[in-house]
């Protein structure tokens, strides 16, 4: 990719897309601003060089039009708060109001423009809203990882107008990601959990060609102990898809690799804080049950595992961790992973919750910031994001590109 050092700063006014897309409780308060904090550097470093910041980024769904929950103003104050009062806000990302604000920006100055799905070209990715944006700077800096994997106006679409390098949020998680998949030391391991197997197919049929030892746990676990043969009772399960994960089997003793699954579990008859726990081997669930954690023997085996890996991923908790009663599996195998000496990477989402919640985030060589995007890169796929600026060679003419005109919309 081309990074930010390679660019010239002095004077320009940068378009820097971020990953603000941080959580909000009811009454629209912040909750973490981790994902605004790991974007500090990229940002620090256009201001020092002595240029001028215009920010974007999406917060929420708000499906094409403006949606009061949905505005960056608090991420725009919260970003005052961190590094002063040198930061103001558009109501808009594009319009007179923005344009006249973009013009006034000084160097050392940083503009938040409003969220950008608030205008529907934002996630068709549309030629003339992608544009619009592109107008309103002289060079773009991805920074979005969590973001990339969106062929989105914001992430990939102004790259086609104006020349685009790499944050240095971005460097850092595809070469950190890079890094466990294409040079990983051995024993290699990935530690897979949450719900579904379908979110996870292409996942792991890549990993079985990168891993030596697999972890399966979460709901998806359920999916392959009834594969084969196991009874799991009322647990979730997706049963249309028993075959490809029988195959899967199959292929990972091909290629031997160790697909371990839970040998006992955690259930109880419903989800609730008040339901009564039970550990059960794995294929003695009862009909009125339901699988919602792994059980103490296989933890031990998992953390006797992760004590040997040199390299591990993981994604996706291994039980219902939100519950105290079934968070015990996915908090063992936290505390395994930052006890070990392997090169760790927690790929973003629940995971990265229980990690930061247990205040083991310094013990674990990196966690993404990415949830979907970290899962489609690990499973191969190129991400738009990352793409635009490894082939930044802007494909069409930007008239009075630099001049901070064309943003009417």
């Amino acid at each position: 990719m081309r990074s930010l050092k390679e660019a010239e700063l002095k004077g320009k006014k940068v378009l820097i897309r971020v990953d603000f897309n941080i959580p909000m409780d009811k009454d629209n308060e912040i909750i973490d601003d981790t994902k605004m904090r790991a974007a500090l550097p990229t940002i620090d470093y256009i201001l020092d060089k002595g240029a001028s910041l215009i920010l974007l980024s999406h917060l929420g769904r708000p499906k094409g039009k403006p949606e009061a929950k949905y505005s960056l103003q608090k991420v725009a104050l919260r970003l005052a708060e961190i590094i002063g009062p040198r930061v103001s806000m558009a109501s808009d990302c594009l319009g007179p109001d923005t344009l006249k604000k973009v013009e006034e920006l000084k160097p050392g100055e940083v503009l938040v423009l409003e969220n950008v799905r608030f205008h529907p070209g934002e996630e068709k990715n549309d030629p003339e809203f992608s544009r619009q944006l592109a107008s309103l700077g002289d060079l773009f800096v991805n920074d979005a990882f969590g973001s990339a994997h969106r062929a989105h106006s914001s992430t990939a679409g102004i790259a086609d107008y104006l020349p685009c390098y790499a944050g240095f949020l971005m460097e850092k998680e595809v070469e950190m990601l890079e890094r466990v998949l294409e040079h990983p030391v051995s024993p290699r391991m990935a530690i897979l959990g949450g719900a579904k197997v379908s979110d996870k197919l292409g996942l792991i049929e890549n990993l079985l060609s990168k891993m030596d030892i697999i972890l399966i746990g979460g709901g998806m676990a359920n999916t392959f102990l009834k594969a084969l043969g196991k009874e799991i009772g009322k647990s979730i399960c997706e049963n249309e898809l028993l075959e490809q994960a029988r195959q899967l089997v199959e292929k990972a003793a091909q290629k031997k690799v160790q697909l371990i699954l839970p040998e006992d579990v955690v259930v109880a008859e419903e989800i609730s804080a008040d339901a009564t726990a039970k550990n059960v081997n794995a294929e003695e669930v009862p009909d009125n049950m339901m699988i919602l954690d792994i059980g103490p023997r296989t933890i031990e085996k998992f953390v006797a595992a992760i004590a040997q890996a040199r390299t591990i991923i993981w994604n996706g908790p291994l039980g219902v961790y939100e519950y105290p009663s079934f968070a015990r599996g996915t908090e063992e195998i936290t505390k395994a992973i930052a006890s070990s000496s392997a090169v760790s990477v927690i790929g973003g989402g629940d995971s990265a919750v229980v990690a930061y919640n247990l205040g083991l985030e310094a013990q674990i060589t990196h966690i993404s910031t990415g949830g979907g995007a970290t899962l489609e890169f690990l499973e191969g796929i190129r991400l738009p994001g990352v793409k635009a600026c490894e082939e930044s060679r802007p494909s069409s003419a930007l008239p009075g590109a630099g001049s901070h005109q064309e943003a009417s919309l």
